[in-house]
């Protein structure tokens, strides 16, 4: 009977992301299987994984089967930062056993790969690829080779040796060769999909034994550097963060949009903590009004972070913007890539928070965003929008998002992907015509336990920038006709969440 508690120390594997999805890191002994399709970063995420933890006292061996020479292999892993060529011949050592398989003897194999190990005292065992190990085997052997008897055996003979092992193969489908999957402590699949333009590449772990693991597909870029692991994001029910952010809520500290008349609509500026959308049709201003509040929290020394999609800041209204990015006083993430995932921006934009210590955070557009979102994940748009509002809301950061709005006159609706309810205040600009001229207006439709304005009121665009004047009195015209000026004051029509009716 087991009277003490085993402990396993978790290895870290030296790729950006994947301990977080592994929940600590890779079991100590584990014996693993990285399966996946041709081309989807197998034998690279391998590498990297071998480069981090191989040492002289834990050296690891990286055998090759009848796939790339290791002469070839190696042309190509030098080109990745990770690779480490003192490592070679020291801490790593590469071995091809193709004429053992060629033998078509199955113990003649196991032998081969057991004598090395013991020879090398191996801390770390690569098999490049497994699968073709069997198929071979089976193919030249007088009897059909059980996989699982195969797989089986090598990870009895690794765990004895105190070897962590990984096993590398091609496997399309998820549930292919169950047998060799149901033998494996843990399992990485790695996918990848082209749609049109765009190449998304996820991993999914599908086993892991001992240790909770972050659920879902991973998406990850194989760069210069190796792979980067981009994980998804997860909501927790933290207690902590809860507390802060109700403390938040109602201290109602107020920060100043930079706009003294608009700071006057939300009845003394925007909530600390607060996420607001700004709403508005193109030329509106949303821009504008976005930069005047990064501008006014640099004069609090507050930092703040620009997450651009649409523009640069040299293209924005205020040219101080990008004197303040390149000076560093605010983190811009720029891109116009057309695959990107949300979970990769969100790991960018919190880096980058973390770093700057920024306190406000501006994305410009939503629009924008969704368009360089790749084609596989636009289903889920609207779902990861609300995990990442509620991820910046536990930061504790203020958060002004824009929205380009099709301005139709006579359906008002703030947000293409029903996103009006993730925020805690909305702001909505408008055109209307008077006189046969275009004319801008604003209203602040909802600042959540707050009182405002109900106002509507007009605007301009100067070269001081955004400048909000005159209530339109008696007006009628929001969703059609024409306004009309008196002394009284008409509150805006009714609000149901997402669009007025």
């Amino acid at each position: 009977m087991m009277s003490n508690k085993v402990s396993i120390r978790r290895l870290a594997t030296g790729v950006p992301g994947l301990d977080e999805v592994l929940g600590g890191g890779i079991p100590e002994f584990s014996f693993n299987l990285i399966v996946g399709a041709p081309g989807s970063g197998k034998t690279t995420l391998a590498h990297q994984i071998m480069f981090a933890l191989a040492t002289p006292e834990k050296p690891a061996l990286f055998f090759t089967v009848l796939g790339e020479t290791p002469l070839k292999m190696l042309r190509y892993q030098q080109q990745f930062s990770f690779f480490d060529l003192a490592k070679v011949n020291q801490s790593i050592h590469f071995i091809n056993i193709s004429d053992d398989v060629a033998t078509g003897n199955f113990d003649t194999v196991m032998s081969r790969i057991a004598k090395e190990i013991k020879a090398y005292s191996a801390g770390l065992v690569f098999v490049d690829s497994f699968r073709s190990i069997i198929i071979n085997l089976q193919h030249l052997a007088n009897k059909p080779l059980s996989t699982e008897e195969f797989v089986h055996k090598l990870g009895n003979q690794m765990s004895s040796w105190q070897a962590t092992t990984f096993l590398i193969g091609e496997y399309v489908k998820e549930n292919d060769a169950n047998p060799v999957f149901a033998v494996a402590d843990g399992l990485l699949m790695l996918t990848q999909n082209v749609h049109r333009n765009s190449m998304v590449r996820q991993i999914q772990v599908l086993k892991m034994r001992g240790q909770p693991t972050r659920p879902g597909m991973h998406t990850f870029r194989i760069t210069n550097a190796g792979l980067q692991i981009f994980p998804a994001i997860v909501i927790h029910d933290d207690p902590v963060a809860h507390a802060n952010h109700t403390r938040i809520f109602q201290a109602k500290s107020r920060l100043s949009m930079g706009i003294p008349q608009l700071d006057e609509m939300l009845g003394g500026g925007l909530p600390e903590g607060y996420s607001l959308l700004v709403a508005g049709p193109s030329g509106s201003g949303k821009t504008i009004l976005a930069t005047a509040f990064l501008t006014a929290g640099l004069e609090r020394g507050e930092p703040g972070v620009i997450v651009a999609f649409e523009q640069t800041p040299s293209q924005s209204w205020n040219p101080a913007i990008d004197d303040m990015v390149r000076s560093g006083k605010i983190g811009l993430i720029n891109t116009r890539s057309l695959d990107l995932c949300i979970d990769e921006i969100v790991q960018h934009l919190t880096t980058t928070i973390h770093k700057m210590k920024a306190k406000r955070v501006v994305i410009d557009s939503l629009s924008g965003f969704e368009l360089a979102v790749a084609p596989t994940f636009r289903e889920d748009f609207r779902e990861s929008l609300f995990r990442m509002v509620a991820l910046l809301a536990g930061l504790g950061v203020t958060v002004l998002m824009t929205s380009e709005l099709e301005d139709r006159y006579t359906d008002l609706r703030f947000s293409p992907y029903g996103s009006a309810f993730l925020t805690d205040a909305i702001v909505v600009q408008r055109y209307i015509e008077v006189r046969s001229n275009l004319q801008r207006v604003m209203s602040v439709v909802k600042v959540r336990s707050s009182n405002h304005s109900k106002a509507i009121r007009s605007y301009e665009i100067t070269d001081e920038g955004l400048v909000i004047g005159d209530l339109m009195l008696d007006y009628e015209g929001l969703l059609g006709g024409q306004p009309t000026l008196s002394t009284q004051n008409t509150a805006i029509p009714p609000y149901d969440g997402d669009r007025l009716i």
